[in-house]
């Protein structure tokens, strides 16, 4: 099952083998790069499960056939393979990934759950099961696609011991009840969480509305019939001021313009009158 949130199954096809059995899941695929994508599970145990049906070959992963499902899991894509060490629920895997013309990203990981032998290579379960992920996506990056190797589950296992591929139950933590050996809360101390997520695109995100520009409204003055008068202020008489005689004569009035001639609107000739 992959992991919650994506990417979601669109078929199953499965082949019931002589020694195993393998399940192909188709995955929803948003790229240009051919192909589809696919979550590949690949069971092998004791001969006999069905019996008319040739089993499949039991063969370990090796470095030639790793090379050429790399190249068919992404045609035309150039594929670099990851130096760097991981490890999900089931034990370590790799993955290479590259990048298309048109800027799709595709990965392709692989793993082999095995259970691990004894020192003297005796007693190692003989079930094996091998894990193909190929992914291609034209938003999300390779560091995001990776979630799907750390949450896919695994809800199948054969039966008898000896053909357990999960190896056996691990122990207690050492660290418990003993002195010295602070437990902090999970994610406060522990250890540096890793940001990885990942879910099909649902093509490219859509604008924010643009915020409608403010009108600036222009108040064209009245004209002076219709004009609402305002208040007389008495002024002194221009001519008294020139002369410099200290005789008042009679205040005359003047009008005072109407707020819609306050501020840039006062520019306008009709203002300026």
């Amino acid at each position: 099952m992959p992991p919650p949130g994506g990417p979601a199954i669109v078929g199953v096809v499965e082949r019931i083998r002589g020694n195993g059995i393998e399940q192909n899941v188709a995955l929803s695929t948003s790229s240009k790069i051919p192909g589809q994508n696919y979550l590949r599970i690949h069971f092998f145990g004791a001969q006999g499960s069905a019996p008319d049906v040739p089993g499949a070959t039991f063969r370990t992963i090796n470095e030639n056939d790793l090379r050429r499902e790399i190249a068919r899991a992404a045609p035309g894509v150039p594929m670099v393979r990851a130096a760097t060490f991981l490890q999900n629920t089931y034990g370590p895997f790799g993955y290479a990934s590259g990048r298309g013309q048109g800027g799709d990203t595709c990965l392709f990981a692989w793993q082999q759950i095995r259970s691990p032998s004894t020192s003297s290579g005796i007693g190692r379960g003989f079930g094996m099961i091998q894990v193909r992920l190929r992914l291609c996506d034209n938003q999300a990056t390779a560091r995001q696609m990776l979630n799907a190797m750390y949450g896919f589950t695994i809800v199948g296992t054969f039966k008898g011991r000896m053909w357990n591929p999960y190896g056996d139950v691990a122990e207690a933590d050492e660290r418990l009840g003993r002195t010295g050996e602070p437990i902090y809360p999970e994610g406060a101390f522990s250890r540096r969480s890793v940001s990885l997520g990942y879910g099909m695109s649902t093509g490219a995100p859509q604008p924010l509305p643009a915020r409608p520009k403010a009108v600036e409204q222009v108040c064209q003055p009245e004209t002076e019939a219709a004009a609402p008068a305002g208040p007389r202020v008495p002024l002194p008489d221009p001519g008294a001021g020139v002369s410099g005689s200290s005789s008042s004569t009679e205040a005359t009035g003047t009008t005072v313009p109407s707020p819609d001639c306050i501020g840039t609107a006062a520019m306008t000739a009709a203002c300026r009158k």
